[in-house]
């Protein structure tokens, strides 16, 4: 019997997940059978099987992806000295995973947040999945509290508010811009940026002009 490589392996494998990503994200979680996801991945029960044992795998999967690979594009950019300010850093992330996708292959632009928002309320039932992203999530914002560690050390941000504290926030925008395009349709990434812009161009009373 032939020996199957390795990169036939990964092929197969992505193709598994690119066909369960665009059900997912196409029909839901629980409206979507392995029969759907054998059809759309057009492989045979014994070559999915293989790989994954059933939906809650698949799903995890995804997730995993997904997270890792915010998660390093954030260290990443802490690594940087200073980090790209806010706007920057949190577009070129969120391009990443909306327009590259992560690997990921998805129908419309709306699909990877659709999708996200889907597994989001599915972990409010199952604790198997709510584990995974919240060690996901974990590993996100300790990425994101070392950027934030880094502004600081920079001088760009203030450091009497505590990293943590600003992570959050940053992750929460980012969440906050996804379920939005899950729910009213797709928007350009430049307008999430323009958002933090404005916010971070506000200034205290006493510094405007006319208070002098």
């Amino acid at each position: 019997m032939a020996r199957v490589s390795q990169e036939h392996l990964d092929a197969r494998r992505r193709q598994i997940l690119d066909g369960a990503a665009r059900c997912f994200a196409r029909n839901g979680f629980h409206a979507t059978s392995m029969q759907d996801v054998l059809r759309e991945a057009d492989l045979s029960a014994g070559a999915v099987y293989r790989y994954f044992r059933g939906k809650e795998e698949l799903i995890e999967a995804i997730v995993n992806e997904v997270l890792d690979t915010v998660r390093t594009a954030f260290e990443e950019a802490a690594a940087k000295s200073p980090p790209p300010p806010p706007d920057v850093l949190v577009g070129q992330v969120m391009t990443q995973v909306l327009t590259e996708r992560t690997g990921l292959s998805y129908e419309g632009e709306e699909g990877f947040p659709r999708l996200m928002v889907q597994v989001w309320t599915e972990t409010l039932r199952n604790e198997r999945l709510s584990a995974v992203m919240r060690t996901g999530y974990a590993r996100v914002r300790q990425a994101w509290i070392g950027v934030v560690e880094a502004y600081q050390e920079a001088g760009l941000m203030r450091r009497d508010i505590p990293a943590e504290h600003v992570a959050r926030t940053m992750v929460a925008a980012a969440q906050g811009f996804a379920v939005q395009q899950a729910l009213f349709g797709a928007a350009p990434v430049s307008v999430l940026q323009d958002g933090l812009r404005g916010l971070m161009s506000m200034t205290s009373p006493m510094d405007s002009p006319s208070s002098s």
